[in-house]
């Protein structure tokens, strides 16, 4: 009987599989920083467009303030406006990444892939072997049991087809 199939790469196959599921969880985290910077920075636009609301209402409604309240509320609004290029800043950064470790994530799916491929390959070939080992082992049984029948039937063994010989 012929051995069951059995991939020689089976454990690199596995390696691989095990490199695609960390640039695949990789990837998940880095959407989900991505994500987080967006909001970040829908925060912080949402807050400089509120101080400069107030910045505006204020004037608008013609009330009188401090020289210096008017230097504080400036800061604060320069402030906030760092903040919310930071969060832009980092928005692209994390953006960069996710699409790092997106092309890291095809590259591992291509290399597991390949070795899915060759494995089926290799299947494919196990089972073409088998199947000849079989009929081969089927074909000399139907040849042992011809012969047999044939013996019992005449007495003295007939001559074999193709085998050069005539019976004696």
């Amino acid at each position: 009987m012929t051995p069951p199939f059995r991939f020689r790469l089976e454990r690199v196959r596995e390696l691989r599989e095990h490199a695609e599921d960390r640039a695949r969880e990789e990837l998940a985290a880095s959407l989900g920083a991505q994500l987080r910077g967006q909001a970040m920075l829908q925060a912080a636009a949402e807050e400089v467009g509120r101080a400069q609301a107030q910045r505006r209402d204020g004037a608008l409604a013609g009330r009188a303030m401090a020289a210096g309240d008017l230097q504080a509320h400036q800061l604060w609004v320069e402030r906030l406006e760092r903040q919310r290029a930071d969060a832009e800043l980092a928005v692209e950064r994390a953006t960069a990444e996710v699409e790092a470790r997106r092309s890291q994530l095809i590259e591992a799916s291509r290399r597991r892939e390949a070795l899915e491929r060759l494995k089926e390959r290799r299947r494919q070939e196990h089972r073409a072997h088998v199947e000849r080992v079989e009929g081969a082992f089927l074909d000399e049984i139907a040849l042992t049991s011809f012969a047999r029948r044939t013996r019992g039937a005449g007495g003295a063994p007939a001559a074999m087809p193709g085998a050069g010989g005539t019976a004696a």
